[in-house]
């Protein structure tokens, strides 16, 4: 019998970069006539999370009526150019105190599933780890591989980590200090590590391709970039 706790699962969206590699704004393109923003919150939504939040930049543009079109809760980030880790800090600012943990996605990993979100989540609520990320397992020459990707969902008691204003490198940085306690999903799926940040892998999943299936690794397996 599997026992899965009560965990309230916040979905967030960050939205609020400046696509400087894209050279437009990623939250804005389309794939199969959705918005990659709305693609995001889709999937967090069908894949249980208890509530969703997009934070887009604070200047109002295109991007915060796309997100409003998305039903979720939209949130400003005043400071979007110090990096993605301020609008995971706005985010967690407008938690209250029921909010259990965020699945963080980024708005410019489109192709995302519901049900890959589920799994994650499940695992989140079966283990409790204080965090939950999943990878994507491939082989070349017969040599397994692993690939990060997103959601990666973030317990309450990572959250003053998060916060602490003398943090450097980001979240990353607090996910190599969990690495030894993180609950791990494998997909060989590749589409839950597709990053789509330049016009080339926009042009890749367009045409139904996974812009890195055919470039060398960056990790191998007991590694994480």
């Amino acid at each position: 019998m599997v026992i899965t706790n009560h965990l309230k699962i916040v979905g967030v969206v960050p939205a609020s970069g400046a696509s400087q590699r894209m050279g437009r704004d990623k939250a804005l393109l389309e794939l199969e006539g959705r918005t990659f923003v709305q693609r995001a919150v889709d999937a967090l939504r069908s894949g249980g999370c208890d509530d969703i939040i997009v934070v887009v930049p604070e200047v109002p543009t295109i991007i915060r009526a796309a997100a409003l079109d998305t039903d979720a809760r939209v949130l400003t980030n005043p400071d979007p150019g110090e990096g993605p880790i301020t609008s995971m800090r706005v985010a967690i600012g407008h938690l209250d105190d029921s909010a259990d943990a965020i699945a963080w996605l980024p708005v410019d990993f489109p192709l995302v599933r519901g049900e890959m979100v589920r799994r994650l989540c499940d695992l989140a609520r079966r283990t409790l780890a204080p965090l939950t990320l999943p990878v994507h397992e491939y082989f070349i020459e017969d040599v397994r591989h692993e690939k990060r990707g997103h959601p990666a969902i973030f317990s309450r008691e990572l959250f003053s980590e998060l916060l602490d204003p003398t943090l450097q490198g980001g979240a990353r940085t607090v996910v190599h200090r969990h690495l030894e306690h993180a609950a791990i999903e494998v997909f060989r799926d590749p589409r839950v590590a597709t990053d789509v940040d330049t016009p080339s892998a926009y042009e890749a999943v367009q045409a139904g391709r996974t812009p890195y299936k055919d470039q060398p690794p960056r990790t191998k397996v007991g590694k994480y970039p």
